[in-house]
C-alpha cells in the first residue's frame, strides 16, 4: 500500500536533507517545491507574484503525488506543512486515493534555524529559495507544531 510522507516542519529544519534520504529508503518519489519554483521563477521571494507561483508549483506537484499514490508509490511532499488544518486536508486527500499518510516532524530550535537560515541564504543554488530573515522571524509566530497524535501514521478507514 502506498504512503504520502508529510515532510512537516520550518525552513532550514532539516525537511529536504530528510526527505532525499527517504526516497531512497522507501523506493519513493520525492517532491520539493523549491526545487521547482527556482528552477521556473528564480528567487523572486520580493515578486508579488511568489506566493502565487509557488501555490501554483503545489499543485501541479500534488497532482503527480495523487497519480502516484494511486498507481502504488510511495510519496514524498516537502513543503513544510506549517498548518495543522493543510496537513489534515492531505491526509484526508490520501485516503481517498487509498494511500496511508505519515507525518515526519523535523524540529529545530530558533537560535539554529536563523544561523541556517544565514548561511542558506549565503550560498543560494537553483534548488533552494532565498529566505529573508524577516520572513523566517515571522514564521516562528505562525507555524503549528504536530502534537503526539498527528505523529501516528493514519491508515486507511475500511
Amino acid at each position: 500500500m502506498a504512503t504520502l510522507y508529510l515532510m512537516v516542519g520550518l525552513p532550514c529544519s532539516g525537511k529536504t536533507t530528510r526527505a532525499k534520504e527517504l526516497e531512497n529508503e522507501l523506493f519513493a518519489i520525492r517532491l520539493t517545491p523549491d526545487e521547482w519554483h527556482v528552477n521556473l521563477f528564480g528567487h523572486d521571494v520580493a515578486d508579488p507574484e511568489h506566493d502565487k507561483r509557488h501555490y501554483l508549483v503545489e499543485d501541479m506537484l500534488w497532482q503527480i503525488a495523487a497519480r502516484a499514490l494511486s498507481l502504488g508509490t510511495n510519496i514524498i511532499l516537502d513543503f513544510g506543512f506549517w498548518a495543522k488544518e493543510e496537513r489534515d486536508d492531505y491526509r484526508a486527500r490520501a485516503q481517498k486515493l487509498g494511500a496511508r499518510s505519515e507525518v515526519v516532524f523535523m524540529n529545530a530550535d530558533e537560535d539554529e534555524l536563523l544561523k541556517r537560515v544565514r548561511h542558506r541564504n549565503q550560498n543560494l543554488t537553483n534548488t533552494i529559495h532565498y529566505i529573508p530573515e524577516e520572513l523566517m522571524l515571522s514564521s516562528f509566530r505562525i507555524f503549528q507544531k504536530p502534537d503526539a497524535d498527528e505523529l501516528l501514521p493514519k491508515e486507511i478507514d475500511r
